[in-house]
């Protein structure tokens, strides 16, 4: 996992950080070769989401094979096109464009963070969220 940040979780886990990385790395490649056997069409965008009645999961994977993945509340909108302006506007500009990181590294940049969290307290789903 290269980073890992809560916004508004109401409900806290009893498993360590880690340990839901891997219980999520492993649904998601679960789910990826589902939908990649059963699909009547050809999957060629590593985009996916789905939806429970408790939360829904929208996850993104680019080129680099990074994988994006947000869990929101249900009635939250907007999530996709969130997480592809993550990937465009954050991630490349201060990750990838960045000389001395090293991509695929753990992401410790602080700047990279305060963008992140500034995109997503500005964005509908934190918005709508706040009380």
């Amino acid at each position: 996992m290269l980073f890992y940040h809560e916004w508004q979780r109401k409900k806290k886990s009893r498993q360590s950080i880690e340990q839901e990385g891997k219980l999520m790395f492993g649904m998601l490649h679960s789910l990826q070769s589902f939908v990649s056997k059963m699909s009547p069409v050809s999957v060629k965008d590593k985009f996916l989401s789905y939806k429970t009645n408790k939360y829904c999961l929208t996850m993104l994977e680019p080129p680099s094979g990074v994988k994006f993945v947000i869990n929101t509340d249900v009635s939250s909108s907007g999530v996709q096109e969130l997480v592809h302006t993550i990937y465009k506007q954050v991630y490349v500009e201060y990750i990838t464009m960045n000389p001395i990181i090293e991509v695929g590294e753990e992401i410790k940049c602080e700047l990279f963070r305060q963008k992140l969290d500034n995109l997503i307290k500005q964005s509908v789903i934190h918005s709508s969220k706040a009380e």
